[in-house]
Parts: structure tokens; sequence; C-alpha cells
């Protein structure tokens, strides 16, 4: 199979990309710390031109998102880690955490075109994107890849489903980016009312796990399906090739993988928490701790791209969750508890029903009898933006185990 590539960047020796990541990490660093009084904290005693490999940058302190969120709650609304004024800067988002984002320059900030390249988009397709653009920057990651690229965007965003169906039989869209369960119910909704959604012949998703029961069933309808990894702070930091064997880091990143907890990266196949650094001018995150579980894969693909590979996303270091492409945190829950006098504590479960993530809040409370679950679900949605189950148990019967989270979704 010949395989195109985006650019020769793609192919080029593994050992001159690393000379050139490293190469101008050092006065990156340095750029950071002299801008942003966040990062001469964090950083305060390192040595910015002694981080010429991934010995040395594995000598300085993972910045995890937990610390991130308190930092910006201390000193908002960036915490210190904005790389000098909000001048030029073309949006600041909010994410669930909260935690505030500024936009980075450039026409493809999020550096989503090569993801969508790699999953067969070319500048003749007309694209439906149905990620969020309220709030968060979802929507706009892949939005600007795509018109960076050359695609033309339908900026569908979340809900109408209706009205997005007759914009595929409508406008003919060949392309889908959003989330791996939306493009199901878009396909059966289609079904339902009896149109025409033939002309989707390719999707990006992310922001969920793409199931192999979910992939074979878009690709019996002839629609290649690809995956890319990303967050709203960091961009798409990997994806996967027209091979789909692991996804394949994206240029301009530094990735990691450390155990949990820690700062001490792990050899290649061990499980850990994925740990970025991003060139990101405006906003530069160095060895930041997604908090999310991978592992570095120790072949290079076989689509003939040359940069490192990870297996993708493997759960959560910590409870904050990821449910429907929003994050779930248990910060989130306790505030959810406060409202609610009666509550002694509560338990939030996430399991799979059919190819969707459904949610279950179990709360433990003192009267089982008097006490209305209606109020509290519209509660839990108003806090997490997602629709979820409430279930009343009795005082004791949660399990002792301190977690607000459990993430009960199986991954093949």
């Amino acid at each position: 199979m010949k395989v195109e590539m985006y650019d020769a960047l793609e192919r080029q020796p593994p050992d001159q990309r690393e000379t050139a990541l490293f190469a101008k990490l050092p006065e990156f660093v340095a750029r950071a710390m002299d801008q942003a009084p966040g990062w001469a904290q964090h950083l305060s005693g390192v040595e910015p031109y002694t981080l010429d490999s991934r010995r040395s940058l594995a000598q300085i302190p993972v910045l995890r998102k937990s610390e991130l969120i308190a930092r910006q709650k201390e000193a908002p609304p960036f915490g210190g880690f904005l790389a000098g004024s909000l001048s030029g800067v073309e949006r600041v988002f909010m994410s669930p955490g909260p935690i505030w984002e500024p936009q980075a320059p450039g026409s493809d900030p999020w550096n989503g075109a090569r993801a969508l390249f790699a999953a067969g988009f070319r500048k003749e397709d007309l694209v439906l994107n149905a990620f969020s653009y309220h709030l968060t920057p979802g929507g706009f990651i892949l939005d600007h890849g795509a018109r960076a690229l050359g695609c033309t965007v339908f900026p569908a965003g979340v809900g109408n489903t209706d009205m997005q169906v007759d914009a595929i039989r409508t406008l003919r869209l060949s392309g889908f980016i959003g989330t791996p369960d939306y493009l199901k119910v878009l396909l059966e909704k289609a079904k339902e009312q009896g149109l025409d959604a033939s002309s989707i012949k390719k999707a990006l998703v992310s922001g969920g796990a793409l199931f192999p029961s979910l992939r074979a069933e878009y690709e019996g309808q002839g629609i290649s399906v690809a995956q890319c990894y990303a967050t709203a702070d960091l961009g798409v930091i990997a994806y996967e090739s027209e091979t789909k064997d692991g996804m394949i880091v994206n240029e301009d990143y530094i990735v990691e993988i450390v155990r949990p907890g820690t700062n001490d990266p792990v050899p290649p196949g061990e499980v850990g928490e994925l740990v970025v650094t991003s060139f990101n001018p405006v906003y530069p995150l160095i060895r930041f701790g997604t908090g999310d579980l991978s592992k570095l894969l120790d072949t290079p693909s076989p689509c003939g791209r040359t940069n490192a590979r990870i297996a993708g996303w493997l759960g959560r270091a910590d409870q904050r969750t990821k449910v429907k492409g929003m994050f779930v945190d248990p910060a989130q829950i306790a505030e959810i508890v406060a409202k609610y006098t009666d509550v002694v504590k509560a338990r939030l479960v996430v399991e799979r029903s059919g190819e969707s993530d459904v949610m279950t809040l179990s709360m433990e409370v003192h009267d089982l009898d008097n006490s209305d679950t209606r109020q509290v679900e519209e509660t839990l949605k108003e806090v997490t933006r997602l629709r979820g189950q409430v279930k009343l148990v009795p005082v004791g019967a949660l399990p002792n185990d301190g977690k607000v989270i459990s993430d009960e979704r199986v991954y093949g």
C-alpha cells in the first residue's frame, strides 16, 4: 500500500527529529521562565540550557493537571503560565475544572491537519464537525486543522441531531469529526428518517474510546474511521495512520510515559501516565502530566511514518474521567453532594451500554423514602453537562475505598 505523507517531516530519521526537538528546547524553556512567572516558580533551580536530552528533561518536575487547576485558582486566570500577555491572542477558553486556556497563534494552532490527512481527509472534503464550540476549544481544534488542510467545514457542534442529519443529506458531507458514539447516533437517525447519509466515507474521532465493535460497524457501512488523541491544553498529540495500529506522535511534541505519581519515565511497553512537552509560544507546557494512561510501542509504524507510537488512551492515572468527550472531575461530584444536606457521600460509576457511555451517581442518604432523585439528576446535568441516572442507597452501602469516580468500562 502506497502511503501519502502530509510532509517530509513524517519520514525523517528518528535521531534527526530528536536532535531538532532538543536543539530548540533550552531556548524555549528559558523564554518560558523569563516571561511566565508560574514557570519561573515551578522550574526554580533548573538551568534551561542543560536540557539537551530526555535524560536531562526527566530531571525537572511534572506539572500535573490537578496542580495547574490549583495554580489557576490561586492566580487567575492562567496561574502565571501565560508567556507574556494576551495581546494578539484570538480566543480564551474555559474547559471543565475549570481550566482556562488561551489559543495559540497560527492557522492550525492545535496541530490537527496532520491527523486529518492521515485519516484520509483532503482539501476537496466537506466535513461535519460535531465537537462542541461552546466554552471549550473542542470544536475549534479540528475545525482549524480541517480548514488548514483546505477542507470546508460545517460547524455542527453538539445536539440538533435532526438538523445535522438533514445537513448530511443536503450538503452531501463526505467526512465526520466528533466523538466515536455520535456518528452512530447520526447514522441511525438518518436510517430512521429514511434519509441518505451514505456520502460520509471517512471520520476522525476523539474524546472517547473507539471500541473495536463500533469501528467494525462503521467499516461495514463503508466508513473508514481513525482516531486521534487530543487535549484542550495541548492539541492533537497523536493520531492513527492508515494502518490503524497504535497512534503516531505528532510532530513538534516531546512525549514521555512516566510512572503515575512520579517524574520517572518508564520503558516502552510499560503503562504509565502520558507526559507531554509542547512548543506553544503563548502557553508553554513543559512536562505536562495529562492524567491519561498509555504506553510507548517499541516499533515504528508500518505506514512509513518514523515518529514514536503510543497505544492510545488506556484509562486515567487519576479519577478524573472522560465521558462522551467531557471530563468529569471528583470536585464536581463534591459540588453536587454539597447541595444536598441529606447526602453522606457519593460515587459516580461510568459504564458502557451498547455503544454509549452511561453514568450512574450512587448517593448514600439517611432517608431513602423521602428523597427525590429527579432534582439531583438535573443538578448532575447542570454541573457536568452530561446526563446520568441517580441511585439512592443506604448509609454505608458504598465501598470504603476512597473512590469518587469509578470507570468500569472495559477497553479492548
